[in-house]
């Protein structure tokens, strides 16, 4: 029997599917079945953080159990093995979503031009955004380099409604290849798979959102849906949550602020599309190239600053929960990336690919480009003079210090928010390092580069 290809890329689901649902539609008008197909890219696998290796096989193997079975795995590179299956199966159709980062687009383009040699088409449907990038254009025609705007014209184009989930896909039995092993470096991992982003989901709406706007910046509460692992891997589509979002009782400040969360993602991946060298390079220089600080000590503090030994509680906390669970809260993420940059003077490259390496959730434009955000080089960023007080952050967002206590062990015996400065203790906590730089000393070093490079 012929068949017909559904290519799973950044879309680990069945519902709200829509290149699933073009396939299917092409399968039933040619009496044809569909091979439900994911390609483990050895250049990616090689290159993927052990943590996200390890969620995408969790993710594979509840994929699998949803297609019955018969989801089929085959190992090397896309651009030969998707032709080769699709002329395996007979297949004059590959369906995927598309793709919009700047490897994933190259992969693409290669992949089409291998099928149409063997009269095949690699028919793309929908993508892993509400709106793709690349569609929306200032008055003048350029895309936009500033997040308020886009997120108006947005809102204005709007988004069509999820796409209903197929009945009874008639998946073709094929062989399929073991997943490789994966071994996360980190402690504990989110449930992965479909069922748990829904289930994740609807908790968040049921008991998150109202408060949300407030409750969003503090990571010793569960104020957060903790939903972008599971938009990383397109386990659910931003359009599922947009439509429940519209839909939810709960008050509108909230509604808007969760939405505006999602706009600043499609955001990002909006300007990755149109600048793809952003993924390496500074969008903006605002610093003399002599500022980033490099050599053996510059090694040194990059290193006490990925194992959350900087002295600085609530930097230390944040950078001990990403090595535990894969994840770190937005708000910490935002002060040991401005720390990294600003107090140590490293360059926002070196955080971001350990970041990269770490973080379950780790998406190239997301990634990169918040890095950029931080430090000052990105589009509609944050102005390089803004440094994040660590102590500061702290006392505001972890008012009682309980965030802090419950990643730096060393730290759990200090009552109060004495927690945030145990400088100033008169007996300091034991196995707990001190303060490897003085934040007011290396603002003033920060800003006088920034003046520099104005100059």
């Amino acid at each position: 029997m012929p068949a017909t290809v559904m290519w799973f890329r950044r879309d680990l689901r069945l519902a709200d599917n829509p290149a699933l649902v073009a396939a299917v539609e092409a399968a039933r008008a040619d009496d044809a079945e569909v091979v439900g197909l994911y390609v483990l890219d050895d250049a990616l696998w090689s290159a993927a953080g052990a943590n996200r290796l390890a969620y995408l096989v969790d993710s594979l193997a509840a994929l699998d159990a949803a297609c019955g079975g018969r989801l089929v795995l085959r190992r090397g590179d896309p651009r030969s093995v998707v032709p080769d299956v699709a002329r395996a199966v007979g297949a004059r159709e590959v369906h995927a979503a598309a793709s919009h980062e700047p490897r994933g687009r190259r992969r693409d383009e290669a992949v089409r031009a291998v099928l149409a040699e063997r009269d095949a088409e690699l028919v793309e449907t929908g993508s892993a955004y509400a709106v793709s990038p690349g569609r929306l254009r200032t008055g003048g025609g350029t895309p936009y380099r500033v997040f308020t705007p886009f997120r108006q014209a947005w809102l204005d184009h709007g988004w069509r409604a999820p796409a209903h989930r197929p009945r009874e896909i008639p998946w073709a039995a094929l062989r399929s290849e073991d997943p490789p092993r994966a071994t996360p470096t980190a402690e504990r991992l989110p449930r992965a798979g479909e069922d748990a982003a829904r289930r994740r989901w609807h908790a968040f709406l049921r008991e998150g959102l109202a408060g949300y706007d407030e409750a969003r910046d503090r990571p010793d509460l569960a104020g957060t849906s903790a939903m972008s692992v599971h938009l990383r891997w397109g386990e659910v589509h931003p359009r599922t949550l947009l439509a429940d979002l519209a839909a939810a009782d709960a008050p509108g400040s909230d509604v808007a602020s969760y939405r505006s969360e999602l706009a600043w993602r499609e955001f990002h991946a909006d300007v990755l599309h149109h600048r793809p060298g952003a993924r390496t390079e500074s969008l903006r220089d605002v610093v003399p190239d002599d500022a980033w600080a490099t050599g053996p000590a510059a090694d040194a503090a990059f290193e006490a600053w990925a194992a959350g030994r900087t002295g600085y509680p609530l930097v230390d906390a944040g950078m001990r929960q990403l090595r535990a669970t894969g994840w770190m809260h937005n708000r910490v993420r935002m002060v040991v990336a401005s720390f990294l940059v600003k107090d140590l003077h490293l360059h926002w490259r070196r955080g971001a690919a350990h970041f990269m390496a770490h973080l379950v959730d780790a998406d190239v434009s997301q990634n990169q480009l918040n890095w950029q955000w931080v430090a000052g080089t990105g589009y509609d960023a944050a102005p390089y003079f803004r440094v994040f007080n660590p102590v500061t952050q702290a006392r505001k967002f972890d008012p009682e210090g309980d965030y802090v206590r419950r990643w730096v062990p060393e730290l759990r015996g200090v009552a109060g928010r004495a927690v945030h400065e145990p400088w100033r203790l008169d007996a300091a906590p034991a196995g707990y390092p001190d303060r490897m730089v003085d934040h007011a000393h290396e603002r003033r070093v920060a800003l006088d580069d920034f003046s520099r490079a104005r100059g």
